[in-house]
């Protein structure tokens, strides 16, 4: 435990839980801010916390977010993510962020040892294109500009628009029942997306959601697209959309999206939420033409450990 005169920095307790609600009300009110709640109790090890005076003034976590499995190029990269947040009348105190980010960085340290150590690991860091001050912070530790992505959502009210699958196609759902299952998908994710793969851990995160269920198009025994879905906090998430290259632009994305949009409307949420590179202008045309419209920008920043 790190120590001020008036200040104490240390890892969440059950105790602390009110203290939380407080700092994350206080943050999250004016909603222009990404705040991770703690999660399960076996997450509170990558939580820190910073007090003063009896009130929780700051608090940061870290998790790892892509493993890149075994036998991948040496030059992608596993990801750990962190969030840290101050009091909004301190978010500019970047002595107090400090602080809790070298306690986190400790931890940081620690998960990067159990990683498969023939790929480098890169921390990184997602704030709202509003969080300026938060940016700054992590700008002037040596972070760079890693992409920028919008949050994009879609109201389940509306109609959904068809969509036809191409001829000599199939379509089902696909809950990954077996470890051999998920290594199959695992691979073909790692294929589509080799610097961000998803690894077993969150797969089974996402696994956990309620509604989860993966969607998938297949020729014959072979998958070629897939997407995910579940509900987060009341609302859908689409998640992890790709579509092999040999099967692009023959309007598969589409079809999946609007089975995913049936789906989770079937399960009465209000409305389906999903996120895309602002850069990616197909995707972004695509969601567009199914109804979702942008509403916050997340801009994230790395470094390379």
């Amino acid at each position: 435990m790190k120590q001020t005169s008036s200040r104490s920095i240390r890892p969440f307790r059950q105790e602390d839980m009110p203290l939380l609600g407080e700092l994350y009300q206080a943050i999250t009110t004016q909603g222009n801010a990404i705040f991770w709640w703690i999660g399960e109790k076996e997450h509170w090890e990558n939580v820190y916390c910073a007090f003063e005076n009896g009130k929780m003034v700051a608090k940061g976590q870290v998790s790892i977010i892509n493993t890149v499995p075994p036998g991948r190029p040496t030059e992608n990269y596993h990801s750990i993510y962190i969030n840290l947040k101050a009091l909004p009348q301190r978010e500019t105190d970047y002595d107090l962020l400090d602080q809790v980010y070298q306690a986190l960085l400790q931890r940081v340290r620690q998960l990067q040892a159990t990683l498969p150590a023939a790929y480098e690991t890169r921390l990184c860091v997602g704030n709202l294109k509003e969080e300026t001050a938060n940016e700054e912070f992590f700008v002037q530790r040596g972070f760079n500009y890693l992409n920028s992505l919008f949050s994009m959502s879609r109201s389940l009210k509306e109609a959904i628009p068809t969509a036809a699958i191409p001829n000599g196609l199939s379509y089902s759902p696909w809950s990954m029942g077996t470890p051999e299952e998920e290594s199959i998908y695992l691979n073909i994710e790692a294929e589509v997306w080799p610097d961000t793969p998803l690894g077993h851990d969150r797969l089974a995160k996402y696994k956990s959601k309620p509604y989860w269920i993966s969607l998938v198009v297949r020729e014959e025994d072979q998958i070629v697209a897939s997407l995910m879905v579940w509900q987060e906090a009341g609302y859908g998430v689409i998640e992890n959309v790709f579509v092999r290259k040999p099967w692009r632009q023959r309007g598969i994305a589409k079809y999946l999206l609007a089975q995913a949009l049936s789906y989770l409307q079937a399960r009465d949420l209000p409305y389906a939420s999903l996120m895309a590179l602002t850069t990616n202008h197909s995707a972004l045309t695509l969601y567009q033409s199914l109804g979702f419209t942008a509403d916050q920008e997340e801009i994230r920043y790395f470094i390379t450990l």
